[in-house]
């Protein structure tokens, strides 16, 4: 299968190019919350859909992330970035580090929301049951979506979150989808590389949890970085929005700050459960020791 440009969103002027890839849920509109506060001055955002849902709803594929990342850079070329950084939520951060494993040279700078590892994700046969039904069944895809966000949430925003991705996606790509993002272990190709590379999770989230990230993001990337949000699940876009950019934001931004040797800050942030914006810089505990097998289970 061709790559293709795929259907986005430019926004943004700024000299720092940004590619964001959303997740399994939702197409690019999953990004809506946080568009309209982002820094346009200093970077330049294109938020895409990938095949399967949005605009690329009826656009045919294998529907795996080794596709999507093939698509990511096609739209790259598209746009004339030679290099840029990449944001990925959940589904989209796999896709977003395969992006890595093939063009290292063209990222500047890697973020996962909620990211899938490069290891994928091993469910235990009943979560696999229910994960697998989602393509077909509302009620599977509210279950979902109510146990990663700690069961806390609206039932009218947990109802227009499964209307959403009713409506944004296409059932047979929606199923095809999880074969890769959970299936697929690509963690080999990444691993060691020396790129700043921030995990963004929710403490809210089960799932793809920070002892997770701890286990396999921490592992794969020796600069990498890990910010747990403490009042946001697995839909930091929906839940904390300013939060979220702000620490992304910041990240983003802090490429100039490490020394040419490649020394920096690498270890994890915890925003106190009280502060509302998740700022908190970028000097938090160095606490690396909670690394474990890394098989992906979450």
């Amino acid at each position: 299968m061709n790559p293709f440009p795929l259907p986005h969103t430019l926004l943004g002027e700024g000299p720092h190019k940004v590619l964001a890839v959303h997740g399994w849920f939702a197409d690019r509109s999953a990004y809506e919350p946080v568009l309209a506060d982002l820094d346009t001055a200093s970077f330049t955002y294109a938020v895409v859909d990938l095949r399967g849902y949005g605009e690329a709803k009826d656009t045919a594929g294998a529907y795996t992330t080794g596709e999507g990342a093939a698509d990511v850079l096609d739209l790259a070329d598209h746009l004339g970035w030679e290099r840029f950084s990449l944001i990925g939520h959940s589904m989209g951060g796999s896709v977003a580090q395969r992006v890595l494993a093939v063009a290292p040279h063209r990222v500047r700078r890697l973020v996962g929301v909620s990211p899938v590892p490069a290891s994928g994700l091993q469910l235990p046969p009943e979560q696999w049951d229910l994960f697998a039904s989602a393509a077909q069944n509302p009620e599977s895809r509210r279950t979902i979506i109510d146990f990663t966000t700690g069961g806390v949430r609206p039932r009218a925003w947990l109802d227009r979150m499964v209307r959403r991705s009713l409506a944004v996606s296409d059932a047979k790509a929606f199923r095809a989808w999880l074969d890769s993002w959970a299936g697929d272990d690509f963690h080999t190709e990444v691993e060691g590389s020396p790129l700043a590379a921030l995990a963004v999770t929710g403490a809210l989230d089960p799932a793809l949890s920070a002892d997770l990230m701890r286990r396999t993001w921490l592992r794969s990337y020796p600069q990498g970085e890990l910010a747990e949000l403490p009042g946001a699940g697995h839909y930091a876009m929906d839940e904390v929005p300013l939060a979220l950019i702000r620490t992304v934001e910041d990240f983003l931004r802090a490429e100039g700050d490490a020394s040419e040797d490649g020394e920096g800050f690498t270890g994890e942030t915890d925003f106190p459960a009280g502060d509302g914006t998740g700022a908190g810089g970028r000097d938090g505990d160095r606490n690396r020791d909670g690394a474990g097998d890394g098989d992906g289970a979450a």
